[in-house]
């Protein structure tokens, strides 16, 4: 088991807060000298391997197992006992006279989300269902969706897909929501249409560990 730090945006870390992100996304970054574009294939859903049956890829950032804290924008508050505030509690447009900190700076041990990996797999990301753009916590509105999910064995609250309109608004939400995550410049690349490979990461909220309580 490793601990490691993981940032995600605004959105998501509410999504966390609130219950209803369980999963995400990250890209796959390839072996120096092997090609992105190629298809190449899984083992056991954990590597992926060129023609040479050799692995092209890194191998991924986190394992099952793993503890993870979310690293948000924050600002230590200098009284007995020290306590941490963070910016997502901030009302939109509220302006406090706080110096605020990059997300990228915080120690674990002003952590407050904690999260468990509970399974790793690679995948291509147009593999991705409703059910999976509402496990990523993008599309509130349809969270209690995940109820009937495992109920009817579809992907779909109401049977299949195709009886759902609701269904393709989600995944066309998605689609925006990813590509304003990848540079214009790398969106033949990475965008949504390229379907790149990524890593599908799935955790838990957990206690933190004993050894990085204060």
């Amino acid at each position: 088991m490793a601990i490691k730090p993981i940032l995600f945006n605004t959105e998501m870390v509410r999504a966390i807060l609130d219950g209803r992100k369980s999963c995400t996304r990250r890209l796959v970054k390839f072996l120096p000298g092997e090609n992105p574009r190629w298809t190449g294939y899984t083992k056991d859903g954990l590597m992926l391997h060129n023609g040479k049956n050799e692995p092209c890829i890194r191998k991924a950032p986190y394992q099952p197992g793993d503890i993870l804290y979310v690293r948000e924008t924050w600002s230590p508050v200098f009284v007995r006992p020290r306590r941490y505030l963070y910016k997502v509690e901030c009302k939109e447009g509220e302006n406090l006279p706080i110096k605020w900190h990059p997300s990228i700076h915080m120690p674990k041990k002003a952590a407050r989300i904690w999260l468990k990996v509970t399974n790793v797999r690679v995948e291509r990301l147009q593999e991705m269902k409703p059910v999976d753009v509402i496990k990523e916590g993008a599309y509130p509105d349809c969270w209690d969706c995940l109820n009937t999910y495992g109920e009817s064995g579809s992907q779909c609250c109401y049977g299949t897909e195709e009886q759902c309109s609701q269904c393709d608004e989600v995944m066309m939400e998605w689609e925006k929501l990813w590509n304003s995550t990848i540079k214009k410049t790398d969106l033949d690349s990475y965008g949504w249409e390229a379907n790149p490979w990524v890593w599908v990461i799935e955790f838990e909220r957990c206690e933190k560990p004993e050894e990085i309580r204060i």
